[in-house]
């Protein structure tokens, strides 16, 4: 196997002297456990790490992996710009990884660069790995004597292997916007590219943890953070990918984590492939957390084909959602299956309640897959003549015509969770103090211009940001001035 291992690595930007300027020591464990990694990861000779981050161009449908033969980068937009960084790419390697993706129906190359520019989520695993290649490390904060400060003519000095002990290649891949399990899918992709071209290969997930762990932190508190980093940390200790796969989306978007889909990829390249995995630290005192843990591949083994597990967990839980579905829910699953299996629009089907028949409201339809939404398209107020033309309707936009994503195909109907909210008729009201996120749905209008947001969505904690989410919807620019309406919801979910 040529992925000799694997590590998750977060990137705080103090964790650099320069940055930090003394507050690095607050986090030690930390710093202690990157020299810890960044010293097996030199003792490994690897000739390429391949960087996964949250924090390069990211793609709704693409994963980006930097193009060109080299990059350098600096921390002046944290106040250091002394301490730079440069990396020769692995040309090969990347090409490999592009042409099994692309042969996999995954999108993936080097189109759309925005900036050449190493990001901190490579350069902070970066600064701590070269350091150990260039025999520093072991204080959790010593001197570096890598590729700090080089010329401006210079790039560092590939290679990596045994009789040549000098860095090696990078290949930095973007996280995307695509699901997680086709980040896995790139995990696999990427041992076989390591495979093909022989390279000895490691991997650095780059992932924060949860943004959400202290009400003085930078990001405030919400309890799911504490919740997600508990879990997140037990799966990486104990190499569950499994169970890192099922958590929910809804968690992980409230804790508001960074790195969640960087472990993804580290995952599937140990699809059934036994592991030795240890945790080496965590910690949060900034409000963030911050965990590195290492992965050793063992050998082989079917019962760890955690692809193929999660999508039959998937398939389950939507089979049990089903099974609790209302009128409402049923209605707008039979509406888009029918659509996409046979044409055309769903006859209104006898049976249904008084409510859906002789009532008349706006209503949204929301579709999920895999906890993720998949489509979300609804009216203000009603256009129909009942609730259940109304469903009808909607719920085949929002499969199909919801133009932020590709179109629901077939092979994904089984995999759908719908929910159904049936709005009341909107009120206008003097101010946000009205308002209450839980409660109420927002309308913004200025002119012709009109945006609305559901009410109780995940990640939404605030008037402010419910406002600000809406004014975005329409087009509205901070500060121009707007008229706000409120309504509730009926929510069949």
């Amino acid at each position: 196997m040529a992925i000799i291992a694997a590590y998750a690595m977060p990137h705080p930007p103090l964790a650099i002297p320069g940055v930090g300027r003394g507050q690095e020591k607050e986090i030690a464990n930390t710093l202690a456990a990157f020299d810890e990694a960044a010293r097996e990861i030199a003792s490994c000779a690897p000739e390429t790490i391949v960087y996964i981050t949250p924090h390069n161009v990211i793609y709704a449908d693409y994963f980006h992996i930097s193009p060109g033969t080299s990059a350098r980068g600096d921390f002046s937009q944290f106040r250091d710009g002394k301490t730079q960084l440069a990396t020769e790419y692995d040309v090969e390697l990347a090409l490999e990884i592009e042409q099994l993706a692309e042969a996999s129906g995954i999108p993936a190359g080097g189109l759309g660069e925005r900036d050449k520019k190493l990001d901190h989520g490579v350069m902070v695993p970066m600064w701590f790995i070269d350091r150990a290649f260039a025999g520093g490390g072991g204080g959790g904060g010593g001197g570096y004597i890598g590729r700090e400060a080089v010329g401006a003519g210079e790039a560092a000095k590939p290679g990596g292997n045994a009789e040549s002990p000098l860095n090696p290649r990078s290949v930095r891949v973007s996280q995307s916007g695509m699901a997680p399990t086709d980040h896995y899918k790139i995990g696999q992709i990427l041992v076989e590219a390591a495979e093909n071209t022989g390279r000895r290969t490691i991997l650095i997930a780059s992932s924060d943890m949860s943004h959400k762990l202290k009400s003085d932190g930078p990001y405030g508190y919400v309890p799911e953070g504490p919740e997600f980093d508990e879990k997140f940390a037990k799966c990486l200790d104990d190499g569950d990918f499994l169970e890192l796969m099922k958590i929910p989306a809804s968690l992980r978007e409230r804790a508001a984590e960074c790195g969640y889909n960087s472990l993804m990829v580290l995952a599937g390249c140990f699809d059934k492939r036994k592991v030795s995995s240890r945790l080496l630290s965590y910690e949060g005192p900034y409000g963030v957390g911050y965990a590195i843990a290492s992965f050793k591949p063992g050998e082989h083994d079917e019962s760890r084909d955690f692809l193929d597990q999660f999508e039959r967990y998937s398939r389950e839980e939507t089979a049990k959602s089903r099974d609790g579905e209302d009128e409402y829910r049923a209605l707008a699953r039979s509406s888009l299956e029918h659509t996409i299996m046979n044409g055309g629009e769903l006859a209104v089907p006898k049976g249904l309640s008084g409510e859906l028949l002789k009532n008349r409201a706006g209503v949204f339809v929301s579709l999920y897959k895999n906890g993720r939404l998949r489509g979300c398209i609804g009216t203000i107020a009603p256009t129909t003549k009942s609730v259940a033309h109304e469903i009808i309707q909607n719920a085949i936009s929002a499969g199909l015509k919801d133009t932020r994503f590709d179109p629901v195909t077939a092979d994904e109907l089984p995999h759908l969770v719908y929910k159904v909210d049936v709005l009341s008729e909107a009120e206008p009201i003097d101010g946000p103090e009205a308002l209450d996120v839980r409660r109420y749905g927002v309308i913004v209008s200025s002119g012709y211009r009109r945006g609305l947001l559901l009410p109780n969505l995940d990640g939404v904690d605030t008037v402010e940001e419910q406002i600000s989410i809406a004014r975005q919807k329409a087009g509205i620019s901070e500060g121009t001035p707007i008229k706000l309406e409120r309504f509730e919801v009926v929510r069949h979910e």
